[in-house]
């Protein structure tokens, strides 16, 4: 089975944004590449510090954005404690002093004109729209008047871009956190006293499991709310892994015995095999549509991730010769590629249906004969039993002109090595 690297939160003492990027420092995201990356931005105005701390007898990573008092927009009065991002009672709220006030536009436009790579872009401005619908709803506007102010401050910019930046680093391809330990009691700002987790992170927590214990505080902030809750697939325990790599951020607040840390887990999670048993057949006759076009549609259709296409002749009403398409797909795929079929031919309409399909699991294996290295590919049934043994055929032809014999014997030879090996 192949595998795919994962990244497990373990949100037990919640989540904020520098603790995530603290996390991902501690896995070894290199905080050089961190710094030129969030320069792409184009945003001034702060200083990045990392340094080692103690959090109840666990050594972790404490990452910091200080915003720099001579930044054009005074942020400087930031929450009640302009530093203290991770863990300070603070709402994504107004704040009297915040005078920083970036609109979801602008946060978007800066995003979307910088030059930090596609996926970090996509991701960012995900997380951003989340938090923009939340606060849209908490005060009753609409999203387009949501100024930011626990958001569009720098420290805040800072983390969500600078965790989606660490992210694709470490080529991290799934997330996975544990239910969200949130805190509990109240903390003040500006509008008043607030219930812990605050309006923002509830709102943004919507549909992720979370509870409280008896630890006082904020421990989910709204930003670690919106990174988590968007990009994490599931919320659940620790899923069958194997585990590479532990980096723990620390939160800013110290809690007697309860070590304020955010715990990220890298490993190789084994997927279940990746050929499904029921895949999408969608079929178009076509009459009408040049024979060149018909190449290049099948170059796109592979591209795009197709199981199979292919066309079998076909005589068609007012007797014409037509083609029938036939494209297998994986299901979740199929309107994707039913887009793509309207898109490149002149059919009108498309035909769908799922089947059920039983297949050979398949592997392959390099073996060595006189012409060179070939690969194998082996077929195996449910219970293991090898069903099919057959030479790769580019190989062989590449191998049977370059030493100038025919193809069967270099496929001879390739088997006949195969059993040697598996004797």
């Amino acid at each position: 089975p192949t595998t795919m690297k994962l990244l497990y939160f373990d949100c037990f003492a919640g989540i904020s944004g520098d603790m995530t990027i603290g996390a991902l420092l501690d896995l070894g995201l290199d905080f050089a590449l961190l710094k030129s990356e969030l320069a792409k931005l184009g945003v001034s105005g702060y200083e990045l510090s990392l340094e080692r701390v103690d959090r109840s007898g666990i050594n972790a990573a404490k990452f910091d954005v200080n915003v720099v008092q001579t930044f054009s927009v005074n942020v400087a009065h930031h929450h009640d404690h302009p530093h203290d991002h991770s863990h300070a009672p603070h709402s994504a709220l107004h704040t009297p002093h915040s005078h920083d006030h970036r609109s979801l536009a602008t946060i978007k436009h800066l995003i979307e004109t910088s030059t930090l790579s596609d996926k970090v872009k996509q991701n960012s401005l995900t997380i951003f729209q989340r938090i923009g619908e939340a606060e849209a709803k908490i005060h009753g506007v609409d999203i387009e008047s949501v100024h930011f102010h626990e958001v569009g401050a720098v420290d805040s910019i800072v983390d969500i871009i600078g965790a989606c930046i660490g992210l694709e680093a470490l080529g991290i391809e799934k997330i996975i956190s544990s239910p969200l330990h949130v805190g509990y009691g109240t903390f003040t700002c500006a509008h008043g006293t607030y219930p812990i987790p605050g309006p923002a992170a509830t709102e943004i927590l919507r549909g992720v499991p979370i509870y409280a214990k008896e630890i006082e505080g904020e421990l989910v902030t709204p930003t670690g709310a919106a990174i988590v809750a968007t990009l994490a697939s599931e919320f659940s325990k620790m899923p069958m892994m194997r585990v590479e790599k532990i980096g723990y951020g620390a939160g800013t607040r110290v809690y007697e015995k309860f070590p304020n840390v955010l715990r990220a887990v890298i490993g190789e999670l084994e997927l279940e095999d990746a050929t499904p048993d029921t895949i999408s057949v969608i079929e178009a006759n076509i009459d009408d549509l040049s024979p060149q076009i018909f190449g290049h549609l099948m170059e796109q259709v592979l591209a795009a991730g197709a199981l199979d296409i292919f066309y079998t002749p076909v005589q068609m009403k007012k007797n014409r010769p037509g083609i029938l398409l036939t494209l297998l797909c994986a299901v979740n795929e199929r309107e994707k590629f039913i887009d793509l079929l309207f898109r490149e031919t002149t059919t009108l309409g498309v035909r769908h249906r799922d089947e059920k399909r039983v297949i050979l699991r398949r592997e392959f294996v390099t073996v060595e004969t006189q012409y060179g290295s070939i690969k194998i590919k082996v077929a195996r049934n449910q219970n293991g039993e090898v069903m099919k043994v057959s030479p790769e055929f580019e190989d062989c032809r590449a191998a049977a002109i370059s030493h100038q014999v025919a193809v069967r014997e270099v496929q001879l030879a390739a088997i006949n090595s195969y059993q040697i090996l598996s004797a």
